[in-house]
């Protein structure tokens, strides 16, 4: 029984299963993109991935473990070189696989597996989307309207107390101006009645004068 047993042999020998796998990971190393089944691409996967995380770190060392599986100089070149500055910020995670379906014949199913980092269509259609992208989290959200509404609120204080002041300021000259219109018929008036006390006055005392000598005479 197979429990526990997780690697696929592919229907091949030890030898033969690991020169398809060597040959499989040269290839995507040197085009970036291949097209296999799906049962291949599983495994190859788990194979090339350590051997990416190997190519960091580009010493002697690193390169004679990287070509012991391999057995390529020119992809070891390419390995070493163009991919492992793509790759060198990428914690893990280097291939994507692609299903197309089945292939006629034995009904296989078929993918495209790649290199992450050289597919420059999603790359280009993440950093659009990036860029694009305007959401904000809701407790930032929420600072924001209340930040804006306390701004609006602050701004129409300001606009009414601007309208009192200039309402005051032309309602003064205003009330001052009728009370002067009041003020001035009653002074007038005030002038008038003492002057027609005084004339009044005046023209009493002759009139007592000439009382008080007839009663000096009799």
């Amino acid at each position: 029984m197979r429990h526990g047993k997780k690697n696929n042999h592919l229907g091949r020998t030890a030898s033969h299963r690991a020169a398809l796998l060597s040959n499989l990971a040269s290839s995507l190393i040197l085009h970036k993109r291949i097209k296999t089944t799906v049962a291949k691409a599983r495994e190859l996967r788990k194979y090339v991935e350590p051997l990416l995380t190997r190519s960091k770190d580009d010493s002697t060392h690193s390169r004679r473990t990287v070509f012991a599986f391999l057995q390529n100089k020119e992809s070891l070149k390419e390995l070493f070189g163009t991919v492992a500055d793509k790759v060198a910020t990428r914690p893990g995670g280097y291939t994507r696989i692609i299903k197309l379906g089945t292939r006629l014949g034995d009904n296989a199913e078929m993918c495209i597996i790649e290199l992450v980092d050289f597919n420059e269509t999603l790359l280009a259609a993440k950093e659009e989307k990036a860029a694009k992208s305007t959401r904000r989290s809701r407790r930032s959200g929420g600072g924001t309207k209340v930040a804006a509404s306390a701004v609006s609120e602050a701004i129409v204080v300001d606009a009414v107390s601007d309208e009192v002041v200039a309402d005051e300021a032309t309602e003064a000259p205003v009330a001052e101006a009728e009370v002067e219109a009041t003020e001035a018929p009653v002074a007038e008036a005030e002038v008038t009645e003492a002057a027609a006390e005084e004339a009044s006055a005046s023209d009493d005392s002759p009139a007592a004068d000439e009382a008080a000598e007839d009663e000096n005479k009799a």
